[in-house]
């Protein structure tokens, strides 16, 4: 069975809840026939939302994308050459995994896709999160649990995959202790390589307007915007309570410059008005800032607040369609460039030091 819809690459981020988190994560992708401008084969790598380092089976190259990546080479003038090396690897091993999961299931013809998407993460609190799991075609293939050292199969065709995966202790731990030290590792080096860009601080310019609904009810839009970092909490509050009633909530998306936005909406009874306000919360605001609708005077700009002190910010808000994503269900990936990133575990039986080392390969042959 051929993946349903267009195959897409976006990175999927998690957050502790009440804590600003950083994450590192990685997505490879293989795909059985490609064309139209799509790799047979892409690497994908995040420091939170930014897209850091690209690989595909085209350039066969690794190259930073972003300037301060460019650190890397300075600790180890080699680096570029050695990832490119690891991901050309990877490449022909994803190829030959894919090959194999077709003629498990039957499938020699038509468009098949392989993926795996692994990572961490790091709370301010210091609590620590991590994920190794694969796909194929969109769907969930099997996931590592790294409590037990042990693979969840999704269908009985990861089964094969999972009786010869769960006896390989070695490996097994080589990914418990990637995800729990080494991956943490690396997030907090590319987080002092970026500090200027992932640990600044923006605050959220908000803004309440009001439309009239069909049965004289009214709705509220509060629109939260220009904020970073993504974690953020926004309410409607009724006389200073959090009121749920009637009340929506979109998804924090990006906007182009690099920060935010996110749109809450709550229907009320116009002679209540005056009781409903837009509390935010965020690492920018030395307090939550509660925002009321204010009728604009005619021939003037719109008032908006800020944490940064009362102004004004253009921004062209549009209410956009959320998907959600239901990982259970099906994987789904955004392909918005030929990008990737790739990084490696070796363990130290092999000889290579904690400070020097890099991820080995991360990927196993998914045949039986």
């Amino acid at each position: 069975m051929a993946p349903e819809g267009p195959l897409t690459l976006c990175p999927l981020f998690s957050s502790f809840p009440g804590s600003t988190s950083h994450s590192l994560r990685y997505f490879y992708t293989a795909v059985s026939e490609p064309g139209q401008g799509l790799p047979q084969f892409i690497d994908v790598g995040y420091v939170d939302d930014q897209q850091i380092i690209q690989y595909d089976s085209d350039t066969k190259e690794y190259l930073p994308r972003v300037p301060w990546m460019r650190k890397a080479e300075k600790e180890d003038p080699q680096y570029w050459h050695k990832q490119t090396q690891i991901a050309q690897g990877n490449q022909l091993a994803f190829r030959v995994s894919l090959q194999n999961l077709q003629n498990r299931y039957n499938q020699s013809r038509g468009i098949h896709t392989y993926q795996l998407m692994y990572g961490c993460e790091l709370s301010s609190d210091g609590r620590k999160g991590g994920h190794h799991q694969y796909s194929y075609d969109g769907r969930d293939f099997i996931a590592f649990d790294k409590e037990t050292l042990t693979w969840t199969a999704a269908d009985t065709g990861a089964q094969v995959t999972k009786r010869k995966w769960d006896p390989d202790l070695a490996w097994n731990q080589g990914r418990k202790a990637y995800l729990e030290e080494i991956c943490i590792e690396w997030l907090q080096r590319y987080l002092e390589y970026g500090n200027e860009t992932l640990l600044r601080t923006e605050a959220p310019v908000v803004k309440v307007t009001r439309k009239a609904d069909y049965d004289g009810l009214e709705t509220l839009v509060c629109q939260v915007h220009g904020f970073y970092p993504q974690e953020i909490e926004a309410n409607w509050v009724k006389d200073g309570k959090v009121w749920q009633e009637g009340t929506l909530r979109g998804l924090v998306a990006p906007n182009s410059d690099g920060t935010y936005y996110l749109l809450l909406s709550v229907q009320i009874d116009p002679e209540e008005r005056e009781r409903f306000r837009c509390r935010v919360e965020h690492d920018s605001l030395e307090k939550p800032l509660d925002v009321a609708w204010e009728k604009e005077p005619a021939a003037s700009e719109p008032k908006t607040h800020t944490g940064r002190g009362e102004g004004t910010r253009a921004h062209s808000l549009a209410l956009r369609t959320s998907e959600i994503l239901h990982k259970q269900k099906t994987w789904t990936f955004c392909v918005i460039a030929k990008i990737g990133l790739d990084r490696h575990f070796k363990s130290e039986k092999e000889g290579v030091s904690r400070k020097n080392r890099t991820y080995g390969n991360p990927t196993q042959d998914a045949s039986s």
